[in-house]
C-alpha cells in the first residue's frame, strides 16, 4: 500500500503491526499525536482493512458552516483543479458536509473508502486520520500514509485543523487537504490552516451580521414597556431585565425550540412549561438579516401569582415569619458546597440557607423528594465548618440502621453531642405518635449540648406536632426536573466520583435533559454508574444508557411491560435507530415498532 517507499513510512509501518500484535511503541518513531490516537483506534476495536462508516444522507445544506466554507472552497477547487489533492470539510461531529477533487482517480478512490458527503470520518469510526484528529483533539494535525490506523487509507495523507467560532471559540467542524503520498505533503498544514482562517472569517461576518440584526429588533421592542423580551440566535442571547429574572439558560433552550416552531407563523401563540414547572405565553417572530436567518424575537407573557413565588422550590421561611430571607434576595449569586455542583437559583438559596444554619447552630428542617440530596447538603455545609467528625444519621423509619439496640429515642440519644457535632433525624414523619414527645427531648438536650440538628423528609406539612418547635428554620431542596440548567456539572460532578476517567459523549445530554427523574440525583448517580460499568467505548454512548431513560411514558409500567420496552430500546440502539432492521432482528413489523414506541414513550435522537 506504500506509494512513495520511504524509510521513515516503512518504518512506521512495521512500528503499527508490532502495536497491533500488543508491542509498545517507540517514542522516538511514532508521533506523540498519532501514538495517542492509535491507542483510542485500538480501544475502541476499529478495523484495520475495512472502512465501515455510517451514511446520513439527509442534512442541511444551507447550514452555516456549509454557506461559510462554500466561497472558499470554490476558490480551492479552481486552483487544486487537475491536481492530485482534495479538500473537504466536515461538521464537528465529523459528517462530511462538502468535497472537492482535484482529479478524477483520486476521486475515485475516495469513494471506494467512503471519504464523501454524507459519511462520517470521526476517529471513533475510521480511526486514526486528519478529521478524526482534529475533531478529536481540537487541534490541527497532518496524517502521512502508513500513520493512518486503517490500511484502506495508507497511500493518501491528509492534513486538518477544527474550525472554530470566532465568538464563542467552539469547535463548529474540520477542514481537510488529502492527497496521494508524496514530497509535498509535508506542506499541506500550512493550506489547510489558511483555508480555515478564510472560513472563520466568513462565519464571524455571518455572526456579526445576525447580532446586528437581532439587536435592532431587541432595541426597537423594548424601546417601550417592560414586558419580558428574549432574542436568541445560534450562539447569541438578549434579554430584558424582566425576562432575565424568570430565565434559566435551561428555559432559554426550551423557548429557543418552541421559536423554531413558532418562527413562520408570527400571529401565533404558544404555552410553553418552563423548566422550574412555571407556564409563559410566547409570542414569537423570526428575525432576518443581510447573511439569512439571524435567530428568534419572543415576546413573554408570564401569569401573575406572587403567593406562588412563595411555594416555589428553594423557598424557605424561618419559622413564625412571613418575609423573604437575605439568601434567597441574593439566589442568583453561585454558592459553591464542597463536593456538590449546582448554580440553579433555587438550589442557591438552600445551599445558603444550609451554610448558614450549619455555621450559626441553627436547627433546621429540609424537606424534598426522595434523592434530591438532603443528607449531602447536610455533610457538605457541616465539612464546610471546619468540623472533623461526620454527621450522625438516624432514620426514624429504622433507628437500627444508626446502631441502636432500643427504639428511636434511645438511638438519638445515645449520638454524640457538643459543639462540632451535627446529628441528623430522617424521615421524622416516621416517628411513631407516642414517641413524639421522647424525641423531641433528645433533639432538644442535644441541641443544648452545641449539637446542630436537622430533620429531613418528603413535605413540610409531614412534621409531627411535638417536633415542630425542635426546628427554627425550614427549606426545600428542588428536584432535579426543576434545576435542569445544572444537569452538566452534576453529571461531571457524579462521574469525578465514580472515579472511571469517563465522559459523555455530546449526544448524552440532551437525553438526559428530557427525563422527568422521578428518583432525583440519586437516580441520576445509579443511570450513570450503569452506564460506566456497561460503556464499550472511553466515554458514555447513548447505547450504554439504561433503557429506561430513552422511555417517556407516563404511566408505571409492569414487569412485563418494562422489559418488552428494554428489549425494544436495544434493538433500536444497536441498528442505529433504523426502525426497519430492528423490526427485522426482534420478527416483529415495522408497524409494531411504530406503534410500541408511540404506546412506551421512546425517543431516540439521532446521531447527526
Amino acid at each position: 500500500m506504500l506509494s512513495d517507499g520511504t524509510a521513515r513510512d516503512r518504518t512506521i509501518a512495521r512500528a503499527r503491526l508490532k502495536f497491533l500484535e500488543n508491542a509498545e511503541l517507540p517514542a522516538e518513531i511514532v508521533p506523540e499525536g498519532i501514538r495517542n490516537s492509535w491507542r483510542r483506534s485500538k480501544y475502541l476495536g476499529i478495523g484495520t482493512d475495512e472502512v465501515v462508516v455510517p451514511y446520513q444522507p439527509d442534512y442541511d445544506r444551507e447550514s452555516r458552516l456549509v454557506r461559510a466554507a462554500t466561497p472558499v472552497l470554490d476558490r480551492l477547487e479552481q486552483a487544486l483543479a487537475g491536481s492530485d489533492a482534495c479538500v473537504i470539510v466536515t461538521d464537528r461531529k465529523g459528517w462530511v458536509r462538502d468535497r472537492r477533487v482535484g482529479e478524477k482517480r483520486l476521486s475515485v478512490h475516495l469513494d471506494r473508502v467512503h471519504l464523501a458527503p454524507g459519511f462520517n470520518y470521526a476517529e471513533q469510526f475510521v480511526g486514526t486520520n486528519g478529521i478524526g484528529v482534529a475533531l478529536e483533539e481540537h487541534r490541527p494535525n497532518v496524517v502521512l500514509g502508513t500513520e493512518h490506523f486503517n490500511e484502506r487509507l495508507q497511500n493518501v495523507s491528509c492534513a486538518a485543523a477544527p474550525i472554530r467560532n470566532s465568538v464563542t471559540g467552539r469547535v463548529e467542524g474540520a477542514m481537510n487537504l488529502t492527497c496521494w503520498n508524496g514530497p509535498a505533503r509535508t506542506l499541506m498544514a500550512a493550506l489547510v490552516q489558511e483555508a480555515v482562517g478564510d472560513i472563520e472569517r466568513v462565519m464571524y461576518e455571518f455572526s456579526s451580521s445576525h447580532q446586528r440584526a437581532l439587536l435592532e429588533a431587541f432595541q426597537r421592542v423594548t424601546h417601550y414597556g417592560d414586558r419580558p423580551v428574549l432574542c436568541l440566535g445560534q450562539d447569541f442571547v438578549l434579554a430584558n431585565s424582566a425576562a432575565t429574572a424568570r430565565l434559566t439558560s435551561d428555559d432559554h433552550r426550551l423557548l429557543h425550540e418552541a421559536a423554531a416552531e413558532l418562527g413562520h407563523a408570527p400571529r401565533t401563540r404558544k404555552q410553553v412549561q418552563l423548566t422550574g414547572g412555571e407556564t409563559v405565553l410566547v409570542r414569537c417572530r423570526e428575525v432576518d438579516s443581510s447573511a439569512g436567518a439571524a435567530g428568534y424575537l419572543l415576546e413573554l407573557a408570564f401569569p401573575d401569582h406572587p403567593a406562588d413565588q412563595a411555594r416555589r422550590p428553594g423557598t424557605g421561611l424561618r419559622a413564625g415569619t412571613g418575609s423573604r430571607s437575605s439568601e434567597e434576595q441574593d439566589a442568583n449569586r453561585p454558592w459553591p458546597l464542597p463536593g456538590l455542583a449546582g448554580t440553579d437559583p433555587a438550589w442557591n438559596t438552600v445551599s445558603r440557607t444550609v451554610s448558614r444554619c450549619a455555621r450559626e447552630r441553627t436547627p433546621l428542617l429540609l424537606h424534598g423528594e426522595t434523592g434530591t440530596g438532603k443528607s449531602a447538603l447536610v455533610r457538605a455545609a457541616h465539612a464546610l465548618t471546619g468540623a472533623a467528625s461526620a454527621p450522625v444519621i438516624v432514620d426514624a423509619a429504622d433507628p437500627r440502621a444508626a446502631g441502636a439496640e432500643t427504639d428511636l429515642p434511645a438511638a438519638l440519644r445515645a449520638a454524640p453531642t457538643g459543639p462540632g457535632r451535627t446529628l441528623v433525624l430522617r424521615n421524622i414523619d416516621a416517628v411513631a405518635p407516642g414517641q413524639g414527645p421522647a424525641v423531641a427531648r433528645a433533639l432538644d438536650a442535644a441541641a443544648a449540648q452545641g449539637t446542630w440538628i436537622v430533620g429531613t423528609l418528603h413535605s413540610a406539612p409531614g412534621v409531627p406536632e411535638p417536633l415542630r418547635h425542635c426546628f427554627v428554620e425550614a427549606a426545600a431542596v428542588p428536584a432535579l426536573r426543576h434545576r435542569l440548567a445544572d444537569l452538566p456539572a452534576l453529571v461531571d460532578c457524579l462521574l469525578q466520583r465514580i472515579g472511571a476517567g469517563v465522559e459523555c459523549a455530546p449526544e448524552v445530554l440532551p437525553l438526559l435533559r428530557r427525563h422527568d427523574w422521578p428518583g432525583n440525583v440519586r437516580q441520576l448517580n445509579l443511570a450513570l454508574r450503569e452506564a460506566t460499568a456497561g460503556r464499550r467505548t472511553y466515554r458514555i454512548e447513548l447505547r450504554d444508557l439504561p433503557p429506561s431513560l430513552h422511555s417517556a411514558g407516563s404511566r408505571p409500567l409492569s414487569a412485563w411491560e418494562a422489559s418488552e420496552r428494554d428489549t425494544l430500546v436495544q434493538a433500536l440502539l444497536e441498528v442505529d435507530g433504523n426502525k426497519l432492521v430492528a423490526a427485522q432482528r426482534l420478527g416483529i413489523s415495522r408497524t409494531t415498532i411504530y406503534r410500541k414506541m408511540r404506546a412506551y414513550g421512546i425517543t431516540l435522537p439521532t446521531r447527526h
